[in-house]
C-alpha cells in the first residue's frame, strides 16, 4: 500500500519505518536518533503555537519525571546546533527536570518544511489555539506562495476548513485575544464574522463574553437579520438544503432566492486569493 499523501499522521510519520511521509517530500533526507545535549538546542522560530498551559507543562513534567521521556523530539542541525521542530514542551520540561540530554530524531527540512512539520505536530495534538492555527496557514499562503488548497493537502484538513479558520484573523484584535485564551471558540468565531455590522458584531461579542447569548442563540440572531430586511416568509427548505451543500463544497457562505423560478445565487469570498480558489472550482464543475 502506497504512503498518504497529505502530511498528516503526526510524529508517527517523521519515525523511521518503510518510507515515511517526510522521506517522500524529501527524498535526501536522513534519519538520525541521537542523544542531544539540552543546551545544543533551540527552540523553533516558526513554532505556531505561542501558548503554553502551565497545568498541562506541570502534568508533564510528572510524567517524564517518573517514565522519562517517551516520545523522542524533532529536530534539524542547524550551524552545529539542533534546531526544534516538535516537541517544545517535552524540552521546557526536560531543562525544568535538569536533564543533560533529550532523544531527537533529527531531520533534514527546508524553512517551508519546518513550519510544516511544526503545524502538522500541533494540529495532530490538538494543542494549538485557532488563532495559532489560523496564523500559521497565513504563513504558508503569504511567505510560501501556497494556495488554501496547497495547505489544506499538507495539513490533511478540507480546503474549507482551512478557509474558515484563516477567516478568523478578520476579527477584532481584541476578539482575537478572546480565542487565544479560550473565552471564546471557534464556533463564536464565526458566528461574530457572520455579522456584517461592526456595532452589533461587538455588542453580540460581549454578551457572548457575559455568557448572556449561546452561539445557537448568536446564530439565530444573526441570520434573522436579512429576513427581517427581506421578507417574512420562510426559504423553502429544498434551497436550504441546497445551500448547505453548496456551503460543504465550497466552504464559504451561499444564499440562494427564489421567486417564480427566478432569482439568484450569492457565494460569498473573504479575499482575492479566495475569490480566485472558488472560481477555480466553479469552473471545474
Amino acid at each position: 500500500m502506497s504512503a498518504p499523501s497529505v502530511l498528516g499522521r503526526g510524529l508517527g510519520s517523521l519515525i523511521p519505518h518503510k518510507q515515511t511521509i517526510t522521506e517522500q517530500v524529501i527524498p535526501s533526507a536522513r534519519t538520525e536518533v541521537l542523544e542531544v545535549p539540552v543546551g545544543d538546542i533551540h527552540e523553533n522560530p516558526r513554532q505556531p503555537r505561542q501558548h503554553f498551559s502551565a497545568s498541562e507543562l506541570e502534568d508533564l513534567i510528572g510524567s517524564i519525571k517518573e517514565h522519562g521521556i517517551m516520545q523522542p523530539l524533532v529536530a534539524v542541525r542547524d550551524s552545529g546546533d539542533f534546531e526544534l521542530i516538535a516537541g517544545e514542551r517535552r524540552l521546557r520540561a526536560a531543562r525544568t527536570l535538569g536533564f543533560k540530554t533529550v532523544p531527537v530524531i533529527v531531520r533534514r527540512a527546508t524553512e517551508q518544511q519546518k513550519l510544516e512539520l511544526a503545524l502538522i505536530e500541533n494540529i495532530q495534538r490538538q494543542d494549538l489555539n485557532a488563532v495559532e492555527e489560523a496564523l500559521a496557514y497565513r504563513a504558508l499562503t503569504d511567505e510560501f506562495n501556497l494556495t488554501q488548497d496547497d495547505v489544506a493537502k499538507r495539513v490533511g484538513k478540507s480546503r474549507s476548513n482551512v478557509a474558515n479558520i484563516l477567516r478568523l484573523l478578520d476579527l477584532s484584535p481584541e476578539m482575537l485575544e478572546a480565542l487565544k485564551d479560550g473565552r471564546l471558540t471557534k464556533s463564536h468565531g464565526r458566528t461574530l464574522l457572520a455579522e456584517p455590522d461592526e456595532k452589533k458584531r461587538e455588542a453580540l461579542f460581549q454578551q457572548m463574553l457575559s455568557g448572556g447569548v449561546s452561539v445557537r442563540e448568536a446564530e439565530a440572531r444573526v441570520s434573522s437579520h436579512p429576513r427581517r430586511a427581506s421578507s417574512t416568509t420562510k426559504k423553502d427548505p429544498n434551497l436550504l438544503a441546497h445551500e448547505k451543500k453548496l456551503r460543504e463544497i465550497l466552504g464559504t457562505k451561499v444564499d440562494i432566492k427564489e421567486s417564480g423560478g427566478k432569482g439568484s445565487i450569492t457565494i460569498a469570498f473573504y479575499s482575492r486569493e479566495e475569490l480566485l480558489s472558488l472560481l477555480d472550482q466553479l469552473s471545474g464543475f
